[in-house]
């Protein structure tokens, strides 16, 4: 290949990588949104990731976020929340974490204490402006319904319903330039599992665990879920390992 020739395609592949579209990704450093991010990531997103501290007991996924990103080569943003009022599990250490219940049980025990007030609203409102000032067009978030904890903010008609917001409530969304994704929403642990694993998402950097630590409890709901998800899908998870 001549000088001529090799300088248009080293031309071509910047305009290739110049005309990726941005997408901000919650990440947590939990399985769900790890595979999240490495599916925005597969659909070819330059993707920028969002890490929130909100004083969370099980503070290490942040750590593991911060490796999650850095192991897919993203950029990343760490926002830091103190609610001066409690009302969960997850903020209050005086409160006990919900435990050694069966799958079953925690889909039908309605929810729970680890339920944060407002979280993803939160969460999902400091990305939205975060997304429309950098120019990307889409938030994605690893919420599902399925074998989840019942918390009311990760339905799908929450998240229909806060696309509709951003669209209706910003510049970018009224310019149909802004949206929500949310893609694992209908999925089982199981099948998010598998979808990861076809992505090469390294499930050993993640973190599920409510109780925090230096390794998983599998008593919390959580663990239980996670534990469900690889004994379905007949894998081992290297974070036991």
């Amino acid at each position: 290949m001549g000088e001529r020739e090799l300088l248009c395609h080293l031309l071509e592949g910047l305009k290739t990588v110049a005309a990726k579209p941005k997408a901000v990704v919650l990440l947590s450093g939990g399985l769900d949104s790890a595979v999240t991010l490495f599916l925005a990531r597969r659909k070819g997103y330059e993707c920028r990731c969002l890490l929130f501290d909100y004083g969370q007991r099980h503070s290490n996924e942040i750590d593991r976020a911060r490796r999650l990103a850095r192991y897919a080569g993203c950029p990343f943003h760490e926002v830091k929340l103190r609610f001066p009022w409690k009302g969960s599990s997850l903020l209050d250490k005086h409160l006990a974490l919900p435990a050694r219940r069966s799958a079953r049980s925690i889909r039908a025990g309605g929810i729970p204490s680890t339920y944060v007030p407002g979280r993803n609203t939160i969460f999902l409102s400091i990305a939205s402006s975060y997304a429309e000032a950098i120019g990307a067009r889409h938030v994605f978030i690893g919420a599902h319904s399925q074998d989840s904890s019942g918390y009311p903010d990760c339905r799908k008609a929450y998240l229909e319903a806060f696309d509709r917001a951003v669209r209706l409530g910003t510049k970018a969304g009224l310019e149909k330039r802004l949206s929500l994704r949310f893609p694992l929403i209908g999925k089982t642990k199981k099948q998010i599992i598998e979808l990861g694993t076809s992505l090469k998402v390294p499930f050993r950097l993640t973190w599920s665990c409510y109780k925090g630590g230096g390794r998983p409890c599998g008593r919390c709901d959580s663990c239980i879920l996670r534990a469900k998800g690889f004994k379905e899908a007949g894998l081992k998870d290297p974070v036991l390992s």
